[in-house]
């Protein structure tokens, strides 16, 4: 029987099984080899930021050899801003394909089956300088974009489903650090006295290749996820099989498959996508999956990533490195966030990061605003930048990833994955298309914006999120089965910090 305020009787013997002392090779493989995907999204994130100048004169150079003349600094900008935002747009359009390639491939292999836009996109990308072409690298930056809007779905969909539920938010996170590490590389590989000069700039966008072709040699051989076998495709022996592999302890493997089996004993075969947004059990874990992610995306960290450099240009000569310090404080506290998600719990972490982000963007607006009349300011702004970064990363960052996996059951979740990355991925390319325009517009009063977004996402996270920490799938679920309301109030420990 159910108790509705805490976990089952089977799944607290699951959670004493489980801990870091009894993790696999088979398990630390899986995860490390899905997260390659992640890798290069943060690459190709992090190398056009301190060479924008080099590759908008390759574009200029371009249109002079096709038209004879310089093309207008307002085009100049324009195109600029759709190559660094087109990845974002080709990840939403991505993002659509994330239920048909898990729910009919299984979440392992449509991992491996997505890498391939990668490696054609990285290619494109490349070849742009030798095929004299602008247009064959925004082509590129669009095909990888697809990539993008896929795998940053299924990754967290097979971590969270292939990890024990007392390490589940910690795996997951690991997606974020990945991502993080790509873009501090990305940073690396685009200085100047590195990769991001004027005829080495190519190859370096063809880097990502790596671990590209790293996955494809690892992934094969690790397990598909245990839940999909079990509750997608019924196939109990090839479940079990898999969950062996990964646990690698008989009695570990008997309390989760029974807690599988219980969740696949109140599961419809499956959910179409009119009907995920149609059923009441559904409607406020969407509300709550939309209010963070968009907090997240438009709340000023996506505008510091693609642009810090020119931000930081005209106060500091050695902007580029100091840009540098930006991708390694994103590295820092991803990790940071690792340690800390399964001792804080989800709603902590969220709740501390939207604040301090929304402290953050007030004081950078009061910076901004005297910065001209105390030029000594500048090194304060700076480290409020560092603020905003460590802030974003310590929750909102890697949580609006994966908390769609842990709110809804097996047959919503390929969806609510989906529905995850068109918002992440939206907000990404609507803030770097719209953020140099609104910068020039709006001036250091822009991060009033990003303030009130932030406040928007941390009062309704203190309302409205259930802490999910250490409660197993069906447990969650339970909370918004089939009933009229969403008793997110009702159960004991339930919506709190512990």
């Amino acid at each position: 029987m159910s108790t509705r305020g805490g976990p089952r009787p089977f799944c607290q013997a699951c959670h004493k099984f489980t801990s870091w002392s009894h993790l696999t090779a088979t398990l630390l493989t899986s995860i490390l080899a899905a997260v390659l995907g992640s890798l290069q999204i943060g690459y190709h994130t992090g190398n056009v930021n301190a060479p924008a100048k080099i590759i908008e004169e390759f574009f200029n150079h371009t249109w002079r050899a096709r038209h004879n003349q310089s093309m207008p600094d307002h085009s100049l900008t324009l195109l600029w801003s759709l190559s660094v935002s087109i990845k974002d747009f080709g990840a939403l359009l991505g993002s659509l394909g994330v239920k048909y390639l898990a729910d009919s491939y299984g979440r392992r292999n449509s991992i491996l089956i997505v890498n391939c836009l990668s490696v054609v996109g990285a290619c494109l990308m490349s070849a742009s300088k030798a095929s004299k072409s602008f247009e064959v690298l925004i082509l590129g930056r669009l095909v990888f974009g697809l990539f993008c809007g896929l795998v940053m779905s299924l990754n967290p969909l097979y971590i969270q489903e292939v990890s024990p539920t007392n390490l589940r938010g910690a795996f997951a996170t690991l997606n974020q650090v990945s991502f993080a590490s790509g873009i501090l590389m990305g940073m690396v590989a685009g200085l100047e006295t590195v990769l991001g000069t004027e005829h080495y700039w190519a190859m370096m966008l063809s880097l990502s290749l790596i671990p590209a072709l790293a996955q494809y040699l690892v992934l094969p051989f690790c397990p598909e996820s245990p839940r999909y076998l079990l509750i997608n495709r019924g196939e109990e022996s090839k479940a079990e099989a898999a969950l062996l592999r990964l646990r690698g302890s008989s009695d570990k493997v008997f309390a989760e498959l029974e807690e599988m089996k219980e969740e696949a004993a109140r599961t419809q075969s499956g959910v179409t996508i009119h009907q995920f947004f149609k059923k009441r059990r559904y409607k406020q874990p969407i509300v709550i999956v939309l209010i963070i992610n968009l907090g997240s995306q438009l709340s000023g960290f996506n505008a510091i990533i693609n642009y810090s450099t020119r931000m930081f240009q005209a106060k500091f000569d050695q902007a580029k490195y100091l840009t540098l310090g930006v991708g390694a404080v994103n590295v820092m506290f991803t990790l940071v966030a690792f340690f800390l998600m399964e001792k804080a719990g989800r709603r902590r972490l969220l709740l501390t990061g939207f604040i301090s982000i929304a402290v953050c963007n007030l004081l950078m607006t009061i910076v901004d605003s005297v910065l001209h009349l105390v030029p000594e300011l500048r090194s304060l702004q700076v480290l409020l930048v560092f603020c905003l970064i460590s802030a974003y990363e310590l929750g909102p960052g890697p949580i609006s990833w994966f908390i769609a996996a842990e709110l809804f059951d097996q047959p919503g979740r390929p969806i609510a994955m989906a529905f995850t990355s068109m918002l992440n991925w939206g907000g990404k390319f609507v803030l770097a298309l719209l953020f140099p325009p609104l910068l020039k517009l709006c001036g250091e009063y822009i991060y009033l914006l990003f303030m009130a977004v932030a406040l928007a996402a941390f009062s309704f996270t203190w309302i409205r999120l259930p802490e999910t920490k250490g409660r197993t799938f069906d447990d969650i679920a339970e909370e918004f089965r089939g009933a009229e309301g969403i008793p997110l109030h009702n159960s004991i420990g339930f919506n709190t910090f512990t």
